[in-house]
């Protein structure tokens, strides 16, 4: 059993369930939000990405040598062009479904983030998955299911049908741009540098969505009665997110992209239970169901090591454990021993998440 619950471990479930409280914390904001006529998720997403920028992509400015941000964008500027354009677009997908389908449709499409990233991390970064890693992600979708089945009965099935087709389409695109941004995140924090990661996509993504806001909602942007209640709403979404995206990378390093996916399916529960007492949502015990089969389900999958390939001292492959559960002395090895793959851009980037920007998240939680 010590073997099994070690501190390594406790230690990736909290961070994994903090990651979902902040995803919690943007939901209510938008929520508020919502409730006071403002639909802005492009103004919102551009905080983020301004505070993205101001902070690690100034930070990379002063770095000397290869870590300098001009020699940065001399070599992977359109890498990180792309993964900043995977990830403001997936916001955006998920945001327009909410206009064509249901709540319920999207909280089960959404999931399908976690088959296609098991795929390309497969391919992609060459992780290898045991049986058991399959049953834990099967558990934690039944989790999703019961979550699903509790606002059914409570009558939450929010949303429009005026293009179902149209509305799941998208959170099927959106799900896959996710997939690719949280192994391009995963690929990016273990093999080269958090700050880089997070300091490019504050770059990219500010250009991005700054282009998108000017184009597509200038006039909501100017329609907006500005007081002190809607700056604290719209600062407080600006933070979580900013937060989220700060420390996902560090989980993701931590455990796999795949893993921190598994976690963040309980920010719908969080997101719920604050409903319950701040807007007066149902109960259901099926919502605490849910939440104990979910958790369950990310234990056993970090319970038991994925293996990568690494390099050895003959320059031949060898599959090592994640991380998760290796001895000190490995973690180090593991961590400090880059995979032996290109930055393939067909996996540019999920935030993931990620991994971020929609009434809810970027994950597709919504109050």
């Amino acid at each position: 059993m010590k073997d099994v619950f070690t501190w390594r471990l406790l230690k990736t479930v909290a961070m994994g369930q903090a990651l979902s409280m902040l995803i919690c914390g943007t939901a209510v904001s938008c929520q508020y939000l919502a409730e006071a006529g403002v639909e802005t998720p492009m103004l919102q997403s551009f905080l983020n990405y301004a505070m993205l920028f101001l902070t690690y992509t100034v930070s990379l400015s002063f770095r000397r040598g290869d870590g300098n941000i001009i020699q940065i964008l001399k070599s992977k500027w359109w890498k990180y062009f792309l993964m900043a354009l995977t990830d403001v677009e997936a916001n955006y997908a998920v945001v327009k479904a909410y206009q064509f389908t249901t709540l319920t449709s999207i909280q089960l499409l959404d999931c399908f983030v976690i088959p296609v990233l098991m795929v390309l991390s497969w391919f992609f970064l060459k992780t290898r998955y045991r049986i058991l890693h399959f049953v834990a992600v099967t558990v934690c979708l039944l989790g999703v299911g019961a979550m699903v089945g509790a606002d059914l009965l409570a009558g939450r099935d929010h949303g429009s049908t005026s293009d179902v087709l149209l509305g799941d389409g998208l959170v099927l695109l959106s799900a896959a741009l996710y997939a690719v941004s949280n192994v391009c995140q995963e690929y990016t924090v273990k093999n080269l540098s958090r700050v880089e990661f997070l300091g490019m996509m504050g770059l990219f993504g500010t250009l991005i969505s700054g282009i998108q806001l000017a184009v597509l909602e200038t006039s909501a942007v100017v329609a907006i009665k500005w007081s002190l209640n809607m700056i604290v709403l719209f600062g407080g979404y600006a933070l979580c997110m900013y937060a989220l995206y700060s420390f996902m990378p560090i989980v993701v390093k931590l455990t796999s992209a795949t893993a921190v996916n598994l976690s963040l399916l309980t920010a719908d529960l969080f997101s719920l239970f604050c409903g319950i007492f701040l807007f007066h949502f149902s109960f259901s015990s099926l919502y605490v169901l849910s939440f104990v089969v979910i958790t369950v389900g990310f234990i056993m999958f970090n319970a038991v090591p994925t293996t990568t390939p690494m390099p050895d001292s003959n320059g031949m492959h060898e599959d090592l454990d994640s991380p998760a559960v290796l001895t000190e002395q490995d973690q180090q090895t593991v961590e400090t021993t880059p995979y032996m793959l290109p930055m393939e851009p067909a996996a540019t980037q999920p935030c993931i998440a990620s991994c971020a920007g929609n009434y809810g998240t970027e994950h597709g939680t919504k109050l």
